[in-house]
Formats: structure tokens, sequence, C-alpha cells
């Protein structure tokens, strides 16, 4: 690449006033004018917010990102975008994904740079980030943060989704409030993301089998000395890819995210990745559906051994081996020839990857569980389709049939669920309504709903729940999620009635109401829409765009790509 092919010239290489003002300016922190002169401007992109604790070292991380840039001839200039912390921020992080990728979009298109490094960890903060990347479309690179230690409480070992179990026996009166506290303390004991495979994790595995970034990225621990080199050697990368000109659109292929659907069931990802994956293929023009995240996860079996569907943790996948490990396993199943963003392909990737404890990653000869990490459900429930994880399910509970004890919003359920008079047991199914992207609004994680005291009483932990919400990846159980169309904009979720009965057949990939389409029709005229709207800023603009589950929730205005062309020059 030509000095004068570099983006960034055309702000810096301007002579005359124009370059003046843009030089003069980045001139008062000290930069010396040779750094204008023809060297490829990079961005790092960082979410670093102490409202966003999964990613409270990323202004350190940064500095390594910064080193190898340097090393590598290039120009690094940090900025900040919005960040979404899953902990803390509400109503949902859900609600302003799209929010965040708007701002990662239009900083990097208005801004001088020649490639990205988007620094990444909580839960939306990668999917926003490529998102957004995706939609300017220059050279990117992307860096996870990383997962935190594995916790320790009373002699074991804790992660994310143990917070479930905890609260199921504090409720049953089997742990009390003090002890709770003592476990709060032991289970985030460094920097870094869920230390469990939830979405966080399988957002980093999501994005290193996409090939968005150097091998092992997904999977070394925050606290890991390692995530500085790999952060140092993908900012010496970003530099070679500008002046290769290699892209998001030259790696994100259909085989490569058909290489990361598979990933995700054999890793028993979160269900969110749904829901990610398929916004990211909108921005990138890619025609991706429901229905080819069933076909390419059917047959896949769990060959990783991780909470929430197994037993170890991210500390323990990255000792065992990491994601090359796995996908080296499934390589008979995987388009090996794709280009990745260290310019070799997939197969080049994983070549020497070798496998150091077989009880954390399994092959698919022998794998951990038979059961894969998705399934896609139709019926006429779910017309566009809902989603299941099988792998962190009960099997008994695989093909049941019961009477819907139904929440007409979140606000419903939490006023009732523990009810004594409630008339639920443990073959009843659970109903959600109003909590998808419009309804609640946003899509919030609260489709693995608690088990009615009056069930837990019992000993049973489990029952068929099902939402046109999402659920945290590090939840577990019987969860039928992000029903589609939702139960605020008519869907037949929105019709069911205490006890009608609703039968699920996981096999068979159907959820369906058992109730006579005459009476459904005499629902459907009688119903009206319940769920709270919106009069103004961009909580408003959500409501009106936001597409539904099936197609990612994201706008439909920002679907494609605009490209990095800046369209009008003020000076």
């Amino acid at each position: 690449m030509e000095t004068t092919d570099l983006r960034s010239q055309g702000w810096f290489g301007r002579k005359g006033k124009d370059g003046f003002i843009y030089r003069a300016w980045m001139k008062n922190q000290g930069i010396p004018d040779e750094e204008f002169r023809g060297k490829p401007v990079i961005g790092i992109c960082n979410t670093w917010s102490e409202l966003t604790p999964c990613n409270g070292h990323f202004r350190e991380l940064a500095e390594s990102v910064k080193k190898g840039i340097i090393a590598a001839g290039g120009f690094p200039v940090e900025f900040p975008v919005m960040s979404l912390g899953e902990t803390l921020i509400k109503p949902t992080a859900m609600l302003y994904r799209n929010l965040a990728s708007m701002d990662v979009e239009e900083s990097i298109r208005a801004n001088p740079m020649d490639g990205v490094v988007l620094l990444c960890g909580c839960d939306k903060t990668t999917p926003s980030l490529v998102m957004g990347a995706c939609s300017v479309n220059i050279p990117t690179i992307v860096v996870s943060g990383g997962p935190m230690l594995t916790g320790r409480y009373e002699g074991n070992n804790i992660g994310t989704s143990d917070i479930w179990r905890f609260n199921d026996a504090v409720r049953n009166g089997d742990m009390s409030q003090e002890q709770l506290t003592v476990a709060e303390a032991c289970m985030c004991r460094s920097a870094g993301h869920c230390a469990v495979m939830g979405t966080a994790s399988t957002m980093a595995c999501m994005v290193e089998s996409l090939g968005l970034t150097l091998p092992s990225n997904a999977a070394i621990p925050a606290a890991d000395s390692r995530r500085k080199v790999l952060a140092q050697y993908s900012g010496q990368r970003i530099v070679d890819m500008v002046k290769e000109d290699l892209k998001p659109s030259d790696i994100l292929t259909r085989e490569a995210f058909e290489n990361a659907i598979r990933v995700n069931a054999a890793i028993g990802g979160s269900t969110n990745f749904v829901i990610h994956l398929l916004a990211i293929a909108n921005r990138v023009g890619i025609d991706l559906k429901l229905e080819d995240l069933h076909h390419n996860s059917a047959g896949i079996p769990l060959l990783v051994n991780l909470q929430p569907s197994g037993k170890y943790f991210m500390e323990d996948f990255y000792y065992a081996g990491g994601l090359p490990v796995v996908m080296k396993a499934m390589a008979d199943k995987l388009h090996g020839d794709r280009i990745t963003a260290n310019g070799k392909t997939v197969k080049e990737n994983y070549a020497d990857a070798r496998s150091f404890n077989d009880d954390v990653i399994a092959g698919l000869q022998s794998p951990f569980k038979t059961e894969t990490g998705l399934a896609v459900l139709h019926g006429n429930l779910c017309a566009s389709g809902a989603v299941i994880k099988p792998s962190a399910a009960s099997k008994h509970l695989m093909k049941h049939t019961g009477k819907a004890v139904v929440f007409e919003n979140i606000e419903d359920y939490h006023a009732r669920v523990d009810d004594p008079n409630l008339d639920v047991d443990e073959n009843s199914v659970l109903v959600l309504k109003n909590v998808g992207p419009v309804g609640y609004p946003g899509m919030p994680e609260v489709g693995n709903m608690a088990v009615p005291k009056k069930v837990l009483e019992k000993g049973i932990h489990d029952m068929v729940r099902i939402s046109d919400g999402r659920m945290s990846g590090t939840g577990f159980g019987t969860v039928v999620l992000h029903v589609s169309p939702e139960a605020a904009k008519g869907g037949t979720l929105a019709l069911v009635q205490d006890g009608d009965l609703i039968a699920l057949d996981v096999e068979n990939r159907s959820l369906e109401l058992l109730v006579g389409e005459d009476e459904l029709n005499n629902r459907r005229a009688a119903w009206k829409p319940s769920h709270p709207e919106a009069t103004r800023g961009y909580v408003q603009l959500y409501q009106q765009h936001v597409e539904q589950a099936h197609l990612g929730a994201d706008m439909d205005f920002l679907r494609g790509c605009s490209g990095s062309k800046v369209t009008r020059d003020s000076h």
C-alpha cells in the first residue's frame, strides 16, 4: 500500500490551512511531526469503564496494543465508545447494543483511521463493536479482555453459573444471607469477564472462530501475562492488515459464519450467540437465517466440559489448549481454507494445537455430551422460531407436555412466582410474555425464570420455561427463548392463557400451543398490546425500528454497510 492510499492522509496529508488544522491540534498532545507523514493511523476502540467491571483492565491492555502498533511502524490513537456493563446497566444492556454499534460506526468513519483494534470483553461490547466496525469495513482486529480467574468458595471452584444455585439455596433455606455475602467476595477475584462459558466467553470464541482475532484469543485469562502479549501482537498485526488491505468483508464470508455456528455448538455457547451472529451477518450482507444455525448445529455434539453445561471454567479451557484444540478436533466439519486476521487460514491456525486435558476438551468420537449446544424450534407458538440449549437442559424435559402458568410481564412474574396459592407444579410450563425486543423494551435476560418456591421445596430445580426474552449465557435449565414473533407484536405467545397445554419436542424441533385455530382466532381478535411505549429519545427510536429476534434484533435502518468514505468535507 502506498502512503497516498492511506485513508488517514485525507486528513494529515493535506497542505495549507486544512492540513495545518488537522495536525496542529493533534500536536498539542506532544506528537512529533513525522508521525503524521505516511504512517498507518490505527484506532484503538476502547470500551474501558468503571461501570463495566469486566473491561476495567482495558487501559492497561490498550497500552500493550499501542506497543505493538508502534513497533510495526504505525501511529496509535485510542478513543472511547459507549461501554455496556452487563451487570449494572438498566433496564438491560441489550437495549443499547444497537446504540453502541452506531457510536462505533460513526466514530470510526468520521475520524482519520486506516485500521482499528476493537477492545471488547463484556457481553454486548463484542457484538456492538464488531457490528459497528463491519459497517465501516476498514481493516479490523479484535482483542478480547479475557475471563477472570476461577472463583474459590469453601474449597470449591465457583463461577457466575453458581449464582443461580446460590439463589435457589437461599430461597430454600439451605444457605444464609451471610454465606451468600462471603461467596460474593470469593467469585470475582481478578480482572476479566465471567469465568464460565457465558455470553462474554461465547462472544470471544465467536470472534476467534469467525477469524477476526489472533489464534487463542478467546480463552487466555485476563490476569495471565499472555493476554498482554496477544494484545501487543494484535497491535503489530493490524499495521500489516492495513498494508494488505485485509478487511472484515474479506474475512466474514458465509463459510466463516458456518464455522462459527459449528464451533458454538461444540463449545455449548450462549444462546445469545444466535441473536448477535445474525445481527453481524446483516451488517456484512450475508443472508443468514435461523434455519442456517439449525442445520449447521445439527449433529455436532458438545466437546467442551465447561459450566454451565459442564463443570470446568475458562481458565481450565485455556490451559487445556483453548479454542484451537476444539477447531482441530472438528476439522472435518469446518471450512479450513478461510482466511483469518493473521493472514493465515483457519486450518493453518490450529495445525499445531494439542489437547493437554481430555476431560476438559473431548474429541468428536468421544464427546462430553451427545446433545448439541443449540436447537432451533418451530411451531404455532413460535412461527418465526425460538431457541433452546439442549446441552444445559434436563433430558427428561426434552419432550414434555404441560399446562401453562402465564405471567403477563416481568412485574407480574415477580409478584406471583413465590405465591403459595400459585396454581403450579413441576409438570407445569412457565410462560413469560412481553419481555421481547419491543415489549420490555430491549429483550432482557429473564427467560431462565426461577422455579416457583412451592416447586423448589419439593427438590425440583428445573421446569420448562418459555419466553420472548433471553437468558444469561451463564444460566441453565430447560428454557425456550427468543420466541418470535414476540408477544408485544401480537405473536401467538400473546394469546397463551393459564391452563393451555403446551407441547415441547426438542428432538423434532417443535413447540406447539395445543389450542384450536378457531379459539386462537377469537383470542387474536380480542387482543390488545399492553407493553410500555416510549414517547421520546433513543428508546422510542428503538421500539419503532428494532427487528424481531429471528432477524438479530438490529435496527432495520442499520442493515448493510455504509463504508468508510466521509461524504461531506467542512474544510
